[in-house]
């Protein structure tokens, strides 16, 4: 006996009205109308399946307007927002499916009592349909928890999407297996023997999901990545916000607004930065350096010296290294006559102090973290001073704004220290110096 013929045994057993008294019932009545037995089985099944009709009608009217639409009504109207989750991904929906599902299964070994062979196939339709709608009730429902989930701060960065996806796969071979064994009458373990024999073929087929799903448990279980990491991928042309981490791919939303799907597994396989430590941290770091034409430094003068120590944020360290300078002149007998006997103060030097001092006075720079004014090698583009600080707020807008700010100030004052900044010659420069060249021909 099939999974058909036993729940159709166990409903007429549980009916309160026997099937075959029914359809007799009303069979006889048209064999009084003179009707022959071919026709009062047609007119019959079709009486029948009108009734069919009408209470499906019926049914669903209580179902989905009365019941279904009172409970979504009362939902909406409280406060926990937890229940609304229910109607966006459709729970109600597919219960309110199921039942007239359920009264057509009960109802069709009565409407078609002259067709048994009919019987079994409509039956095993509506199985079909029974656990088709079941799966989906199942999967809205994890989709509900996923929803929940999402509110809470400890899996708001967490991959559900991957998750569900596992489920959904899993769910999905489940349903197949029961609907295989409802076709065929076969136990589902029939199914499951043969089918570990095409296992090399279904690895094959699902070999992607498979290193998606290893990826999002290694990606999840390392904490590498969440939704809302910043990260840069310049091989996939990635650079901005992950926005969605799901079993087969990665969507990354650039900084133009263009979306970058990346393969999950490729999380694994390749590089990428992520850029969560800073904005963890609350700093973003200005690494950034001026470049001084090297011809322009050199020892400054008392009188230079002396303009400089107006300088309010400079005067302390002026006064410092006045008094370091001059003892250890004088522990040296240093001859004053020549400017490189013993120590000068420069003015790249004192420049460099005046960034520092700036530096440590701008409210806008994290004075918590790394804070530096260094020079590096110098190059065919003059002596390299650069800062290596961070500013306060990792906002994109505000530390462009706030490095911005550093840097004109900067160019504005290097001027005081008699220095210059290095920029190649342009056209205009060329023009301007084969034209003193022509005078001085002249």
């Amino acid at each position: 006996m099939n999974l058909s013929e036993t729940s159709q045994h166990i409903l007429e057993n549980l009916s309160p009205i026997d099937h075959n008294q029914l359809y007799s019932y009303t069979f006889k009545k048209l064999e009084q109308w003179h009707l022959s037995e071919q026709l009062a089985h047609i007119v019959n099944t079709a009486i029948w399946v009108a009734v069919l009709i009408v209470v499906l009608l019926v049914v669903d009217f209580i179902t989905n307007k009365l019941i279904i639409n009172l409970v979504v009504k009362i939902i909406r109207r409280t406060k926990n927002n937890f229940d609304d989750f229910l109607i966006q991904n459709k729970t109600l929906v597919y219960i309110g499916r199921y039942i007239p599902l359920s009264v057509t299964k009960y109802l069709i070994p009565v409407v078609f009592q002259g067709y048994p062979p009919l019987v079994g196939v409509l039956v095993t339709f509506v199985d079909i349909l029974m656990v088709v709608t079941l799966l989906m009730i199942i999967r809205s429902i994890f989709k509900v928890i996923r929803d929940i989930a999402r509110t809470k701060p400890a899996f708001s960065d967490k991959p559900l999407d991957s998750y569900l996806q596992v489920f959904e796969i899993f769910l999905l071979f489940v349903g197949g297996t029961i609907i295989f064994s409802i076709i065929t009458g076969n136990s589902p373990w029939t199914f499951l023997a043969s089918l570990g024999a095409a296992s090399a073929i279904l690895m094959l087929i699902f070999k992607d999901t498979i290193l998606g799903f290893v990826a999002s448990v290694q990606v999840s279980a390392n904490d590498s990545i969440r939704v809302g990491d910043w990260i840069e991928m310049p091989k996939y042309g990635a650079d901005g916000d992950v926005i969605e981490i799901n079993l087969n791919n990665i969507k990354v939303q650039n900084w133009d607004k263009t979306i970058t799907t990346i393969p999950t597994h490729l999380l694994l396989a390749d590089s990428f930065k992520n850029w969560r430590g800073m904005q963890a941290s609350g700093g973003r770091r200005i690494k950034r350096a001026i470049h001084v034409k090297i011809s322009t430094i050199r020892f400054l003068t008392e009188e230079e010296i002396e303009k400089l120590h107006a300088i309010a944020i400079l005067s302390d360290y002026i006064e410092k290294r006045r008094e370091e300078i001059k003892a250890y002149n004088e522990s040296t007998r240093a001859d004053a006559s020549m400017p490189i006997n013993g120590r000068r103060m420069t003015n790249v030097g004192l420049f460099r102090a005046y960034i520092m001092a700036y530096a440590r006075q701008n409210p806008r720079i994290h004075q918590g973290m790394t804070l530096l004014v260094r020079q590096l090698a110098p190059a065919e583009t003059g002596l390299p001073i650069e800062l290596y600080m961070f500013t306060n707020d990792i906002r994109w807008a505000v530390f462009e704004e706030i490095m911005a700010d550093i840097f004109d100030h900067l160019f504005a004052a290097i001027k005081y220290f008699h220095l210059e900044v290095y920029e190649a010659p342009a056209s205009d420069d060329l023009r301007h110096l084969q034209l003193m060249v022509g005078k001085l021909h002249d």
